[in-house]
């Protein structure tokens, strides 16, 4: 007779654990830039995470240098006797020894050309898993996180879809065969929430082989960096029918279209914005869908169109008008002629309930650094969203 492996045995646990309802994974990004805050209390570091907040703290982000993992910020790594910022994160492990630390390759700004670089050979792609499997083990992180967007996309040729898959095989294959005597180094990838990027990016039953949760960026579904009228930046359902197109723009047609392609539920973990999307409305009009431009930057995190939590804090504080898009189940705000889709701790509470209803792998959110961090804005503690969806997930 044979006898289950651990593995096996701790895969069936946690179908069981999804399907029955529990938020099994807190994913949680934090930006390494998160430190140039304009003031002492909105420069973060993340000796400043709540180490019991999330169950993996994923560091973002390290750049390719070549085929090899490097930092990008000065203060990464330690040096010169100051602790660094990949130091202070193993450091959390003080606090809770459970804490899983991720580093995260690649981001929007990252683009293609590296990635395509890395995968375009079996040579290019060996030099890069061995030399991650080093990386993640000098730094003490628990694994890798690959946030390539995307795969065949933004000047990656088509085959680059094919040897995407080929890498994480080849990741997943070393981190099975250098787990003796180690908890293994875990694997999972950001991955795009349109219909467009998916069907041209990504093999997604043979990736999802390979990984062992991927993050669904189901966030940015609506901005004025790239549209005229207002929307949501991440409604949880679509805004009429849920059959044309505009309708896939919400969390609950990404998840099931990632299921539905090949994805297992239990490894698809539903992202969560902690931060808005601002327009600057065009006319008298305060709706959905309204007439509009690029909303005004905020005074910390200072960046067009987009509006970190605690920055929504400081409106709301001031008078802001608050907002239900019933169908959507996503709150707005108008705020003179600024109008904002944002989540707040209802919302994502309605989320959580979501995934937990419908068996998906647990929570992420973009990103801890954009919650109130200290304290200092929003009158209810520290990380107020980040410990909405903790609190939710424990029911």
């Amino acid at each position: 007779m044979r006898f289950p492996t651990i593995t096996q045995l701790l895969t069936t646990a946690l179908a069981i654990a999804t399907v029955h309802g529990a938020c099994i994974r807190r994913v949680c990004y934090f930006a390494n830039w998160a430190q140039y805050g304009p003031t002492a209390e909105t420069q973060y570091f993340a000796k400043d995470i709540d180490p019991n907040v999330c169950t993996h703290i994923v560091f973002a982000f390290a750049k390719l240098n070549g085929n090899k993992l490097a930092p990008i910020e000065w203060n990464d790594e330690s040096s010169d006797g100051e602790t660094g910022q990949y130091e202070m994160l193993a450091n959390l492990k003080q606090k809770n020894p459970s804490l899983k630390n991720m580093i995260a390759v690649g981001g929007w700004s990252l683009g293609s050309d590296p990635f395509h670089h890395v995968v375009n050979s079996a040579a290019s792609r060996t030099e890069f898993v061995t030399s991650t499997v080093k990386f993640l083990r000098d730094h003490k992180f628990d694994g890798l996180d690959i946030d390539w967007e995307y795969p065949a996309n933004r000047g990656s040729p088509a085959d680059d879809k094919h040897k995407f898959t080929l890498l994480l095989q080849q990741l997943r294959q070393a981190f099975d065969s250098e787990a003796s005597g180690n908890n293994r180094l875990q694997l999972s990838a950001a991955v795009a929430a349109g219909k467009g990027e998916i069907d041209s990016a990504y093999e997604v039953a043979a990736i999802s082989q390979y990984l062992d949760w991927i993050n669904l960026m189901t966030y940015d579904m609506h901005g004025s960096d790239w549209e005229s009228v207002t929307g949501h930046n991440s409604p949880l359902y679509p805004h009429g029918s849920g059959n044309t197109y505009s309708d896939q723009f919400n969390v609950q047609w990404a998840a099931n279209y990632w299921a539905q392609k090949g994805a297992p539920k239990n490894k698809i973990v539903i992202g969560l914005p902690l931060y808005g999307r601002s327009f600057t409305l065009s006319s008298s009009n305060t709706g959905l869908g309204a007439p509009a431009t690029a909303g005004h930057a905020g005074p910390y995190v200072r960046s067009e169109g987009y509006l970190s939590y605690y920055e929504i804090c400081e409106i709301i504080n001031k008078g802001a008008t608050l907002h239900h898009i019933s169908d959507q189940h996503a709150p707005y705000l108008v705020s003179g002629n600024q109008w904002i889709g944002f989540d707040n701790e209802d919302s994502l509470r309605e989320k959580v309930q979501f995934v937990k209803d419908n068996g998906f792998g647990g929570t992420m959110v973009w990103a801890l650094d954009l919650d109130d961090v200290k304290g200092k804005f929003c009158g209810k503690g520290r990380f107020p969203l980040a410990n909405a969806i903790k609190d939710e997930c424990s029911k």
